[in-house]
């Protein structure tokens, strides 16, 4: 990859991974060895992330049971190399990254152009051998292997390995970033912003300290912890007094890892990801080692169900257990491994592939904290309950595409798998129309769910297409998603490629997994899954089908469909992913747990009053910057299109309460009245910039020394008055400067998003837009006694229900005024904005979990490409959230 990073396809993991990381990883050479099912897995995630180069090693042909797992194979590359088959469909995937093929065997000499290597289908001396040698040359080493239902894997990043500290991501396992609040003289005790736990003795720098200077370069410093938000530092009795700001961000250690043969021995270097797993993991430990062996003497792999076989793996288990002496072997795993062990299974190698490609992103970037250094998972309630008895004993030597498959389940489940008609289901926007601007800081639009073409619905549809549902012509799969192909989609949505940026999600999707398994039967959809389209999706769809598939990523969407399920009495299997983390659900109705009623949103437990005037945090200004951008551009000019389309408009809003009413009337009569007149509508760019500059300082200066005035009119400027009360922090205003970047950031994103909405053109211009800067005469703050400042929630609530005598006369003149036909008449339609999704993700991401933000907020732009990083709409969020941040002395993020 070059050392320009490509921000539009890589926008979503930039979110995740920082500009720093993503440039390491830029510089990395990445084998992957093996181009089975697990294989091209990592492969296609590793160049999908943006390395430098990756080269795919294989010396094998394509067989039958490649077809199982490995979807860049087809019938036609059967008795061809493995690697040269696939490598232009691995190019495809990401033309900034240099794929290449390797088709003879493994050397040392090979190896020693690499950074990171990964050994797929490899035997446990090879493993051995080469993990020594990248251990002594310091090449990160990565081992993964699946064996029907079960998954192994390990990593080896060298004697010192060193993650990088990441500053404003608290989410990274034992790397907390945090600002500081408060101090105190011995010991000194740190107040964080929210609960940030760092660990135990933890060593911290500090940075950006206003005050007490001294710490930002005092150096480590070791910590004790004192609660979730605080810890102390020791004496800080002498230095300067604290003032406001600063991070800490912890110093992370060398990681040492030991080399695969002496870390075979070492029960401590494997992870037990699962609660009374600890025998499970430790004999799959052992069984792994002893299929290697029994490979190594037979020459093959156990027979799919021969308890022949599996006596002899649990025989090799106990021999190793003499040395390894564990208290208790769990048979039942070793056996199943090997009833299992030629199976070859999409989903076990979609999972193995995922991790095993995070752990080579992390040896790239230095991001996050890697395995140490064994993991093993399984699936092995899968398998029938009295399991050998009922399976059926089907060789893998059949000639289907579904060898891998019918090794671990036979024929008959297969042909059942077939007939399956399932729903693939993801998640779009629906705009509440006519919601007041007010309740913006609540939630202002209602997620729905739409359907399935996304990152996970990718995958989904991929994995399908391998294990063949739906693939008979009694079976069936719909797939609906109402959006289009966007060039960010491309990063992490495989079945796209670049000519296809604006075709339909489902339409694409469809076709591409058509190309998997030509036997699909697959119908894509474009619609939305709500009650709007409840008569396409209606009793005779649902019943029509044998389960749902979801991948939506939040709580309300969940709720719609789940309740859809349960009343058709259909099983519903959920997921999401945000960032590292992910979540799997399974909703069987009447027998599992379903979602209830649903919850409010993180953001939704903000209070208004903490939003409008005492953010404490960066997450309090970036949704106040969210709210101005929906009250500016989407819900005004929306407001306004339904007062010229629907007649009784202005008598439903009057019917809302006065409070409300006035605000979405008075919105409405400034976008019909020109601002020549009073009003706020443009008839040229230069009204627009002459907008933009006016509310930068209604915002930044004027709204601030109203609100010093309201609260404490004879200390408004006190500097010793730092903060109301608590972590409440003392605002102070801003004063407009053309020269500062921040400042005509927001200028020019607000004018040209102002332009759009009335149908003008922008520029990005600057020197023009300065030009225009300079004639403009801006009114100096004058301080309004009459103007109320709400400092509780409760005052906010009566406020919002109460109208003084001004308010209720102003009312009725608004009713008067748009009942007029000529104003109604001389109206004009506006463009409403949408806030598009991967936006959504960057404002929102501190607030949510990872049940409710999974490939977020699927945005059908009106006017804009929705993903286009030239629409001004992360410019205006960044700009108006830092500025918001500078008022109340709060860090700024990029």
């Amino acid at each position: 990859m070059s050392a320009e990073i490509d921000e539009g396809f890589y926008s979503r993991q930039l979110y995740v991974l920082g500009h720093d990381a993503m440039r390491r990883m830029g510089t990395a050479r990445v084998l992957v060895a093996g181009m089975g099912g697990l294989g091209v897995e990592i492969a296609k995630n590793v160049i999908l992330s943006g390395v430098e180069s990756v080269t795919v090693q294989d010396e094998g042909d394509t067989v039958w049971t490649d077809l199982s797992s490995q979807f860049f194979l087809k019938e036609s590359h059967l008795g061809r190399n493995r690697a040269e088959c696939c490598i232009q469909q691995l190019r495809d995937l990401n033309p900034r990254v240099c794929v290449s093929a390797h088709t003879g065997p493994l050397d040392h000499d090979l190896l020693r152009r690499f950074q990171v290597v990964v050994l797929t289908r490899s035997s446990l001396d090879d493993q051995k051998r080469f993990g020594d040698f990248c251990h002594a040359q310091g090449i990160r080493f990565v081992v993964a292997d699946t064996k029907g239902l079960c998954g192994q894997l390990f990593c080896d990043f060298g004697e010192e390995f060193e993650p990088v500290a990441a500053a404003a991501l608290s989410s990274v396992p034992k790397t907390k970033t945090t600002d500081v609040n408060k101090w105190q003289d011995n010991p000194g005790v740190v107040l964080c912003a929210g609960d940030h736990r760092f660990p135990d003795d933890a060593v911290v720098s500090f940075s950006e300290v206003q005050g007490m200077t001294e710490l930002n370069g005092l150096g480590p410093v070791k910590i004790k912890n004192l609660s979730d938000s605080s810890f102390s530092i020791g004496d800080t009795s002498a230095f300067s007094e604290y003032k406001c700001g600063g991070m800490a961000t912890e110093i992370k250690q060398p990681l040492k890892f030991k080399p695969l043969s002496d870390a075979l021995l070492d029960h401590q270097t494997l992870i037990i990801n699962g609660y009374g797993t600890v025998t499970r993991h430790r004999t799959l430990h052992l069984a792994f080692q002893a299929l290697h062996g029994f490979v190594a003497s037979q020459r093959r792999l156990p027979l799919p169900h021969s308890d022949a076989d599996a006596d002899a793996l649990v025989a090799m288990v106990r021999e190793l257990n003499e040395v390894a002496r564990l208290e208790q072997l769990d048979e039942f795993a070793v056996r199943s491994l090997a009833y299992t062990a030629r199976g070859d299974l999409a989903p076990v190698n979609a999972f193995i592939g995922g991790l095993a490609a995070q752990e080579v992103i992390k040896a790239c970037s230095r991001k996050f904290i890697p395995l140490q250094q064994w993991l093993y998972c399984d699936a092995f309630e899968c398998l029938p309950e009295n399991g050998n008895q009922q399976a059926e004993r089907s060789s893998s030597t059949d000639g289907t595409r579904y060898d891998g498959q019918t090794a671990v389940f036979g024929s008959a489940f297969q042909e059942k798998l077939a007939k399956q008609k399932y729903f693939l289901v993801r998640l779009g926007w629906i705009s509440r129309q006519g919601a007041p601007s007010k309740q913006c800081a609540r939630v202002d639009k209602m997620l729905c769910p739409g359907v399935g073409a996304g990152a996970i619905g990718c995958e989904l549809l991929k994995n399908f297409a391998l294990m063949g549902l739906g693939a008979s012509e009694d079976g069936h799969i719909t797939v609906t998603d109402m959006d289009r192909i966007e060039k960010s989609n491309l990063n992490r949505q495989f079945l796209f490629r670049s000519q296809d940026i604006g075709e339909p999600k489902s339409k694409t999707a469809a076709k591409a997994v058509g190309e998997i398994n030509p036997q699909m039967n697959i119908t894509a959809h474009q619609n939305r899954l709500d009650p709007d389209s409840e008569d396409v999706y209606d009793y005779h769809f649902f019943t029509g089908l044998d389960g749902v598939a979801a991948a939506l990523d939040n709580i309300d969407a969940r709720v719609y469909l789940n309740d859809r399920c349960v009343q058709h009495r259909k099983p519903m299997l959920e997921g999401g992913t945000e960032g590292s983390m992910g979540h799997t659900l399974v909703v069987v109705p009447h027998m599992t747990k379903s979602y209830g009623k649903a919850t409010k949103s993180p953001t939704e437990d903000i209070p208004l009053c903490t939003i409008k005037y005492f953010p404490s945090r960066i997450e309090h200004t970036l949704q106040w910057a969210r709210n101005q951008f929906e009250g500016h551009f989407k819900q005004n000019p929306e407001n306004m299109n339904l007062f010229l389309n629907d007649v009784e408009f202005v008598d439903r809003t009057l019917s809302h309460g006065d409070a409300e009413a006035l605000e979405v009337l008075e919105g409405v009569w400034n976008c019909l009245e020109v601002m020549t007149a009073g009003g706020k509508r443009p008839t040229s760019w230069e009204d627009c910039v002459t907008w933009a500059r006016s509310e930068w300082e209604t915002l930044f200066n004027h709204k601030i020394c109203q609100l010093l005035h309201n609260v404490f009119p004879d200390k408004a400027t006190d500097p010793d008055l730092s903060s109301w009360s608590g972590t409440e922090k003392k605002p102070h205003p801003l004063t407009f400067n053309p020269n500062n970047t921040t400042h005509m950031d927001y200028v020019v994103a607000a004018a040209n998003l102002y332009a759009q909405i009335y149908g003008l053109e922008g520029t990005r211009d600057r020197t023009s837009i300065t030009q225009i800067l300079d004639h403009l005469v801006v009114p100096p703050f004058v301080s309004t006694s009459s103007i109320k400042i709400d400092l509780t929630k409760k005052e906010e609530e009566e406020e919002e229900k109460e109208c003084d005598d001004y308010e209720k006369a102003r009312l009725k003149e608004l009713k008067e005024l748009l009942s007029l036909p000529s104003v109604r008449a001389s109206a004009l339609q506006m463009h409403p904005t949408d806030f598009e999704k991967v936006k959504q993700v960057c404002w929102e991401t501190s607030a949510a979990n990872a049940a409710e933000t999974t490939d977020r907020l699927a945005a059908r732009v009106q006017n804009i490409s929705s993903d286009d990083d030239q629409n001004f709409h992360m410019d205006y969020i960044t700009a108006a959230s830092n500025l918001r941040a500078e008022n109340y002395g709060i860090t700024p993020v990029d």
